[in-house]
């Protein structure tokens, strides 16, 4: 196999379509890379624990039963959802869960690497594809997870439910997209991952996840404009069968995620190799 040729000169000229071009070109030239990446990853996630993938559902399935408990002991009152609630907070606890690990994914898989990646020359956007690869592996397991909760409440089988992996695959993309721009901060400045946090804690009481939207008032406004409800109402309905409501409005966010997700990708190839020189100095 020949081996491949570069020449660094001096003058650095930023071409976005040049970098966009390289960086796409590294993401699927390192698939195979990315894959083992992935595999070493979840093999090593789940070694020597007797839950196993288990632990992937703990967090969207403690979060709903909280739910589920407060609202069938009266604790508090919700307005109705049009489906059972166990089904309603189950899956909106469970593409928010998605949606979270998509945004955490770029900055937790680069910082991991941190150390090889000094040392090695690779494909940094092998990090990116590993990390969707086990996106896509933790998210299969939760969407076979809710087709057993939504026969078990008898909600029954929809054609739509074929169309609930491509509303996940839309979640992916925009989790994904906002983790592009904040891992080269993240990577510096710890705080961004604590921010995060916080911030995304936050953001789910302002998105229907486990209540519905209200009727009127400050807050349905802000429901209603959280760029995260359509992805998740969406998701939602095609689980259940009923008719996407926001399919619109989830069309736009893809849409827009689109040439975001070229300028991250853009951003991360231009600043991961300055930042791990400047760490590893």
């Amino acid at each position: 196999m020949a081996l491949e040729t570069r020449i660094y000169q001096k003058q650095r000229t930023l071409k976005i379509g040049t970098l966009l071009k390289a960086s796409l070109q590294d993401m699927y030239q390192s698939r195979f890379l990315a894959r083992q990446l992935a595999k070493r990853d979840i093999t090593a996630q789940y070694r020597q624990s007797y839950l196993g993938i288990v632990w992937a559902l703990i967090t969207p399935i403690a979060t709903a039963f909280v739910w589920i408990f407060l609202n069938s002991s009266g604790t508090i009152k919700l307005s109705d959802t049009g489906i059972p609630y166990p089904v309603y907070a189950f899956s909106g606890t469970l593409i928010w869960s998605v949606v979270v690990a998509s945004i955490n994914s770029p900055i937790q898989n680069t910082n991991a690497a941190k150390g090889i990646l000094s040392k090695i020359n690779f494909p940094k956007e092998a990090l990116i594809v590993s990390g969707i690869y086990k996106l896509l592996f933790d998210s299969s397991i939760k969407v076979l997870l809710l087709v057993l909760f939504v026969f078990f409440y008898g909600v029954g089988f929809h054609w739509s439910l074929l169309l609930f992996p491509v509303a996940i695959l839309g979640a992916i993309l925009f989790g994904t997209t906002l983790g592009l721009f904040v891992t080269p901060m993240g990577l510096l400045y710890k705080d961004i991952g604590k921010i995060i946090t916080f911030g995304m804690q936050f953001l789910m009481y302002v998105t229907p996840v486990v209540y519905a939207i209200p009727k009127s008032g400050m807050m349905q406004s802000i429901m209603t404009w959280n760029p995260i409800t359509p992805i998740v109402l969406t998701a939602r309905d095609l689980a259940v069968g009923l008719s996407p409501e926001y399919l619109t409005y989830f069309l736009v966010v893809l849409a827009v995620c689109v040439p975001l997700l070229f300028i991250g990708l853009v951003i991360y190839r231009i600043s991961i190799p300055i930042i791990v020189e400047r760490l590893s100095a």
